[in-house]
């Protein structure tokens, strides 16, 4: 039987990823709905021109975070026990490449990875992308090599931030009071690594590139 306890924990993890997940939509679609409006009202027809642009960007980045919260968080691929590496890819860019404020790196030769290892590769290149907060390079690796997946994200740029609470999630040192929406993604990449017999390894602070690694069975 499950403990109460177990279950308790588990909703309130699930309620603290969508509040992270309802955050991130929360812009593009409101985007929509205001263009929605003025389109309502306006009657030149470049300012209706304009309006439709606007419109179109904010669906594309709409559907680029669905897109990618599908592979990062759901279970998309199927019922199969890997995915083609290049939906990661496409993830990735439509989070980050298509701005032009971030430049992706793809090192990833192995056309498919398996469920496990593609979350931690997408979420790990979610946060190191956040921490280019003035853009700059973001560099994704993996291969799959003497029964191991080793995967390494580097994020390079003029400014580059790392939350200390997203750095103690991950290197597992983060107190219970410390799990929150913003560090709850952190949290699993984590918890998903451990439980599969893997490590996390993180650089140092203060170090001039943000550099992501883990390795697990696989």
């Amino acid at each position: 039987m499950t403990s109460p306890d177990i279950v308790s924990e588990s909703i309130e993890f699930a309620s603290l990823l969508c509040s992270r997940l309802c955050h991130d939509l929360l812009s593009p679609v409101g985007a929509l709905n205001n263009g929605l409006e003025l389109m309502a009202d306006e009657t030149d027809p470049e300012m209706r021109q304009r309006c439709l642009e606007l419109l179109g960007d904010s669906a594309r980045t709409s559907a680029n975070k669905l897109k990618f919260f599908r592979l990062a968080f759901g279970s998309a691929g199927g019922f199969g026990d890997a995915v083609p590496t290049h939906e990661a890819r496409v993830a990735i860019e439509g989070m980050f490449a298509q701005s032009g404020r971030v430049k992706l790196g793809w090192l990833v030769e192995d056309d498919l990875l398996g469920k496990l290892p593609v979350k931690i590769l997408l979420n790990l290149a979610l946060i190191a992308g956040d921490a280019l907060v003035r853009g700059g390079q973001l560099d994704v690796g993996a291969e799959r090599r003497d029964g191991l997946t080793e995967i390494v994200v580097r994020a390079e740029g003029p400014k580059v931030v790392l939350d200390p609470e997203l750095r103690a999630a991950l290197a597992g040192t983060l107190p219970p009071a410390g799990l929150s929406s913003r560090t709850a993604a952190a949290w699993m990449v984590r918890a998903l690594v451990v439980s599969a017999g893997g490590e996390i390894v993180l650089s140092a602070p203060g170090d001039p590139a943000l550099l992501f690694g883990a390795a697990m069975p696989g």
